[in-house]
């Protein structure tokens, strides 16, 4: 008889999570969803409820879970700043607490375990594009500092866990990433401008919105994450995953503005503290050992978040 795996997909109810759960599912997984709700919401998962193979538990991973499982996928964390910096001291708890749980219960059952970091560790970078092997330049006391070194501590005690314990890690560091299901109200600039084009309101720039970003499809993310979940046992990561094509703030804008048919105009503001100029990934590594780059093209994936965004 063949047996199902068993994954746990902390965060699983939020943007990133929910994709995932949908995917595993249709890899003929048994997926356990574990989510506290923070910026997660049921209406990401309530198509998966009837699958009599997908279990959701309404748990915050600061505190220690006793389950079986042979895979984790550690997505569990706000990922916005304006989620993020609502609640700081938790978002680090999230990370520091949540990565010592999830390790303690990889290590308990020897399943292998993925921790999705975030390009946020490089911080504002004077490297550029971003490869794995760049340190980053981070603040360690500024109001983004709770995500960036919370992810870094997370990375760290991978590495800990992987060294002192010989645990089966995995560490993705996730670049911008976009598509239906992001939260409305997260302050990203993707769902930002989409509502305000949909609703003909000014869009916001802040800076010049010459800062530059580059933005991976949902779909392209998932299918990075999980060939990095598959990967032989030596690639432990950090591998870069995102798409390394660069748009200015203010393209973007303009490309949403005419997909959206918007009347919109566009308005500049103050650059926030602490706001990286450029982000950019350098997924040479992915291509190489993954096999995985990008394919959904940057206005393709609009259309079908714009599509979203209309049904809220």
């Amino acid at each position: 008889m063949h047996l199902r795996k068993r994954v746990l997909v902390t965060g699983g109810a939020g943007f990133l999570g929910s994709f995932l759960c949908e995917r595993l599912l249709k890899e003929n997984c048994d997926v356990v969803c574990v989510d506290n709700f923070y910026t997660g919401t049921k209406r990401n998962i309530v198509h998966l409820l009837e699958n009599p193979y997908f279990e959701l538990i309404r748990h915050d991973i600061t505190f220690p879970l006793y389950l079986e499982v042979d895979e984790i996928y550690n997505f569990a964390c706000p990922a916005s700043p304006i989620h993020y910096q609502n609640d700081p001291v938790q978002t680090t708890k999230v990370n520091v607490h949540g990565s010592i749980n999830m390790l303690g219960l990889a290590k308990r059952t020897k399943s292998k375990i993925l921790q999705a970091s975030t390009s946020e560790v490089y911080g504002d970078p004077t490297v550029h594009p971003q490869t794995e092997d760049y340190w980053g330049n981070v603040n360690c006391v500024g109001i983004r500092s709770c995500y960036d070194e919370g992810k870094r501590c997370a990375e760290t005690l991978f590495f800990d866990y992987y060294r002192q314990h010989k645990l089966n890690i995995r560490v993705i560091r996730i670049f911008n990433t976009y598509g239906p299901r992001m939260h409305p109200n997260d302050g990203r600039v993707v769902s930002n401008f989409i509502l305000q084009a949909l609703k003909n309101e000014d869009i916001t720039v802040y800076g010049d919105g010459k800062q530059t970003r580059s933005f991976c499809y949902v779909d392209d993310m998932i299918e990075g994450v999980i060939r990095m979940m598959n990967s032989p046992e030596d690639l432990t990561g950090p591998v870069n995953l995102g798409n390394p094509e660069e748009y200015t703030i203010l393209e973007l804008a303009e490309k949403i503005i005419a997909l959206t048919r918007s009347k919109s105009k566009i308005v500049f503001k103050p650059l926030p503290e602490d706001d990286p100029l450029q982000r950019k990934p350098n997924i040479d590594l992915a291509m190489d050992k993954l096999k995985w780059k990008p394919r959904t093209q940057l206005e393709a994936g609009l259309k079908e978040t714009i599509d979203y965004f209309r049904t809220l």
